[in-house]
């Protein structure tokens, strides 16, 4: 089968900069892609890379794609492209082949309510009684996310004893280190969360290729691999603990579809700031693990995206805006 096959840079920036240990994040830029078969069908997808190496390959890859393409050199592509590209042609193929979508018996499924992305530092206190006086009136507990390993070790060790204080106790505390700790480090985190019922789990403590410190702290306290999982995608069936999964970023949606569908249980599916094309996955992947045998509240980082047309759920509408 033949598609006519066309892409449109795209660029925003997010509503306030996000401070991790590996950096700060200021802006999304990316591609979108559009596939048309010869009935006139349109599969969408998201080309948005997450670190300039991939980026600069998937420019590159894209510069190289002819106008008519066909669907047996886009599934040989997926097999070798960096993640980010294979996530938009496999989104675009699965639109296509009736996996999900208006095409499909499944349309574009509605997320659950998402965990509370808080920024780092010192406005944590803030951001908490903002939306704690908010969310009087709601009866579910609500989930923070919290980056950490980005001011010095004492400072935010403090701050966590400050704000766990200031949390009701029917709400839910993650921690995420992006690897940035040594074993020490997170050692001692450990030492002061370990009588913490309201942890849900430490995601990315150490560096990528330190599993054995991982696994290590895992027996005791809940430990979610994040950076682990794309440097090596084999630990996604290995590691039994927690799993966050970026869509995006995770290579071709497909998989991840199936995977849900079957109800494999630890998956916590995030958002890595997308357009309204990719968050249309990144919703309906989140609803189908809340649907699973281990529902938790997904990473949709309310509050942090800009509004327009970069972001409406019509991809027609998105593309316009590109």
């Amino acid at each position: 089968m033949e598609f006519k096959f066309q892409f449109k840079s795209f660029s925003f920036p997010l509503v306030r900069p996000l401070k991790t240990s590996q950096g700060l994040l200021r802006q999304r830029k990316g591609w979108l892609l559009r596939l048309e078969d010869s009935a006139g069908v349109c599969g969408w997808g998201e080309v948005s890379p997450l670190n300039s190496k991939d980026f600069f390959l998937c420019r590159e890859l894209l510069s190289r794609f002819d106008l008519k393409t066909t669907r047996n050199r886009l599934e040989e592509g997926i097999l070798i492209w960096p993640a980010p590209l294979a996530f938009g042609i496999g989104a675009a193929l699965a639109e296509l082949g009736g996996l999900v979508g208006p095409y499909s018996d499944l349309d574009w499924l509605q997320p659950p309510p998402s965990a509370i992305l808080l920024s780092p530092g010192n406005d944590v206190l803030g951001e908490l009684d903002l939306f704690l006086s908010g969310s009087k009136m709601r009866s579910e507990p609500l989930t923070f996310k919290w980056k950490v390993a980005v001011e010095s070790l004492e400072k935010e060790i403090a701050l966590l004893h400050k704000w766990a204080d200031f949390l009701p106790q029917n709400a839910r505390i993650r921690l995420d280190a992006n690897g940035g700790w040594n074993r020490d480090e997170a050692s001692l985190w450990v030492e002061n969360l370990i009588q913490e019922d309201r942890l849900e789990w430490i995601e990315q403590p150490l560096p990528v290729n330190d599993l054995e410190g991982m696994t290590y702290l895992s027996t005791q306290v809940p430990i979610a691999l994040d950076e682990s999982l794309l440097e090596d995608h084999s630990l996604r069936q290995s590691w039994l603990g927690w799993q966050v999964r970026r869509p995006v970023i995770d290579g071709d949606p497909r998989k991840l579809l199936i995977d849900l569908s079957k109800g494999s249980p630890n998956r916590m599916i995030s958002t890595s700031f997308e357009t309204g094309i990719g968050r249309r996955w990144v919703n309906h992947l989140a609803a189908l693990q809340y649907k699973g045998p281990t529902p938790t509240a997904p990473g949709l980082a309310p509050g942090w995206l800009p509004s327009g047309g970069l972001f409406s759920k019509d991809p027609e509408k998105v593309w316009l805006a590109a």
